[in-house]
């Protein structure tokens, strides 16, 4: 997999990097004055008002349903109740997800789909009951009414002060002309009064309702913060299911991967040793009939095929070095790495800092790797110089590559990079990568430690 550095130059010159400049200069004003205004605290606002009247309806169908399906398990009846009282909230779940989604921004994944054993509605009515993620819905539906009406009354309360406070100026007059009072009244008794009347108190008042304006947004991201926990937590798949689809994702790089590699060494071996071998049995056949006819001409052809046979043994070896260099096996990364760095069109430093050598699958990772980062530098970072380090940081192997080229890579501009960061992704491994227009580039592996 050859890695170019070139296709990562390209997203500087894509349209949506040239909004991002344009988003810049148009947000000048301070996050904090923009807040109020931003569509993010509109739909945070009408997120947490929809949530009270959602919250009522799933409480009273959760407890209602659960209530009735506990009571008539003594009969048959309560089975298939309380089953479909789950199936109803797994229903109220599948609607927060999407109000999430829509007005927090949240995109959480459905839960783990239900798996009945065998068909039937008993087969599916089980497998409601014994489903993890059915109970936490019915749980989210418990929750979310008192939190409802938690969060509705900050959030209308501060809301609507923050607002009416601010804009006081502009209707106080409405007091004098229509209610016989100067103003708000603040306090009053049989014999003293105070009412928010005069400039001073005016712009006071205003004041305060830009502060409370103005922390509003802030309050009710906070409040939705705990609503993004509880969606995320109780309406999405558990941890469990989100690794085993992990694992499965990954297990599906590792098979593409190894394919990948199997169709490339059956192609240089088809194009390269196997085609110069064929050529050399042919020219030794030929040499072979001339031997007795025309000893000269035999002797020359034989000569051609020494030669060959070096070539096709030099091209051995390097497809050798490419599944697993036999120096990695003996002597370990660090000589395996100065022998790829001799390699390198530039000079490279290389410092491995290992008491002890992992397992040979991670070393094999991490040789190539690095292998694939020196490629790059040779080919595309016109670079004057580079450096490898190797070290191990509690239960993990770091890898640094660093060159002093042209930058500009990226792993999402779909260079092979990306297909790099999926092998590591594939064994628990990161990588990320640093690399500025104009450079320099600083490419970081993390790999699992695992002791050989």
């Amino acid at each position: 997999m050859a890695t170019e550095y070139g296709q990562g130059y390209a997203h500087m010159d894509r349209p949506d990097f040239r909004a991002t400049d344009a988003e810049r200069r148009r947000h000048r004003l301070p996050a904090g004055l923009r807040a109020p205004i931003e569509a993010r605290t509109w739909k945070e606002f009408g997120y947490t008002l929809l949530s009270l009247p959602i919250g009522i309806v799933s409480f009273v169908f959760a407890v209602t349903m659960l209530s009735l399906g506990a009571g008539l398990l003594i009969t048959f009846i309560g089975v298939p109740v309380l089953a479909g009282a789950l199936a109803g909230c797994r229903g109220i779940g599948a609607l927060e997800r999407t109000r999430a989604r829509g007005l927090l921004g949240l995109d959480v994944a459905p839960p783990e789909p239900l798996r009945p054993k065998g068909g039937g509605a008993f087969a599916l009515i089980g497998a409601v009951l014994k489903s993890g993620a059915s109970w936490r819905h019915l749980l989210y539906s418990v929750l979310l009414m008192p939190w409802a009406i938690f969060s509705f009354v900050v959030a209308v309360v501060f809301w609507t002060y923050g607002w009416l406070m601010l804009t006081y100026p502009l209707w106080f007059w409405l007091f004098p002309l229509y209610g016989g009072q100067g103003g708000i009244q603040l306090y009053g008794n049989d014999t003293h009064s105070i009412y928010l009347d005069n400039p001073f108190e005016l712009g006071v008042t205003a004041a305060t309702g830009l502060l409370i304006t103005l922390a509003t947004p802030w309050i009710l991201r906070a409040l939705t913060t705990v609503d993004r926990l509880m969606v995320h937590g109780l309406l999405g798949p558990s941890r469990l299911a989100s690794r085993v689809v992990e694992l499965e994702s990954d297990r599906g790089v590792v098979v593409d991967t190894a394919a990948a590699d199997l169709r490339r060494i059956e192609r240089d071996l088809h194009d390269g040793a196997q085609a110069r071998l064929v050529a050399l049995a042919m020219d030794l056949g030929l040499a072979k009939e001339k031997l007795t006819e025309d000893p000269e001409a035999a002797a020359r052809m034989v000569d051609e095929a020494h030669g060959e046979v070096k070539v096709a043994l030099q091209e051995l070896r390097d497809l050798a070095r490419g599944i697993h260099p036999a120096v990695l096996t003996d002597r370990g990364l660090n000589a395996a790495l100065s022998s790829v760095a001799s390699r390198c069109t530039v000079p490279v430093q290389v410092e491995v800092d290992l008491a002890s050598r992992p397992a040979p699958a991670i070393e094999g990772i991490a040789y190539f790797t690095v292998s694939e980062l020196l490629q790059n530098i040779s080919k595309h970072s016109r670079a004057s110089r580079a450096s490898v380090d190797v070290w191990r940081s509690e239960d993990r192997l770091m890898l640094q590559v660093t060159d002093d080229g042209s930058g500009g890579a990226d792993v999402s501009a779909g260079s092979g990079l990306a297909g790099l960061a999926e092998r590591l992704d594939a064994v628990d491994g990161i990588l990320v990568v640093d690399s500025p227009q104009g450079g320099p580039t600083t490419v970081t592996a993390e790999l699992p430690w695992r002791q050989a």
